[in-house]
């Protein structure tokens, strides 16, 4: 992805989705900084809620429908107030949150796995109605093989483990930029 984000638009995105957050405790409008031209892209996006290193909500856009500096708001929320894995956040954890945003390139089918790196591509399936990603740095994190990555996004999409075996599955890479608060 030919796609950079300067460390201060790294700033402003972290920012703006901590603030969208807050605001929604204090009920006030939060005022955000101008976006620079490459916030504006339509970019696909997730944001990802950690609490004392573990996940606490993760929602995002595999493609980009909104500005980047919009989607990284709205799905700030999401990921606060919406996934349906967890209770929505409440105020007093929001000192204990920790905010990564991962900014995703377009998404490349792919005919065999051995096209995808670990670390480095995101995976998305897509058999039938079903379909599930993982982030590039899901694998590293679990310290999963390729084999065992595909056996999970399989399952998170509802399908069985093998299902990526099969010829009317649809396998897509992406990758990321990833940075956060900490």
């Amino acid at each position: 992805m030919e796609f950079i984000i300067t460390d201060n638009e790294k700033k402003i995105l972290l920012e703006s989705a901590r603030k969208a957050i807050t605001a929604d405790f204090s009920g006030k409008k939060a005022v955000y900084e101008l976006p620079t031209p490459t916030l504006e892209a339509k970019c696909g996006a997730f944001v990802t809620l950690h609490k004392n290193g573990k996940l606490r909500g993760c929602i995002g856009n595999l493609i980009g429908v909104k500005p980047l500096y919009t989607t990284i708001r709205e799905m700030a929320l999401a990921s606060a107030f919406e996934d349906p894995r967890f209770t929505p956040l409440e105020g007093k954890e929001l000192e204990e949150i920790d905010i990564e945003i991962s900014v995703l390139s377009p998404m490349i089918k792919i005919k065999s796995i051995d096209e995808i790196e670990i670390g480095r591509h995101g995976v998305f399936i897509k058999k039938g109605n079903n379909s599930a990603t993982f982030l590039p740095q899901v694998a590293v994190e679990q310290k999963w093989t390729l084999n065992e990555l595909m056996e999970n996004v399989c399952l998170k999409a509802g399908i069985d483990k093998d299902g990526w075996k099969s010829p009317d599955t649809e396998i897509s890479v992406y990758t990321a930029i990833v940075f956060g608060e900490k």
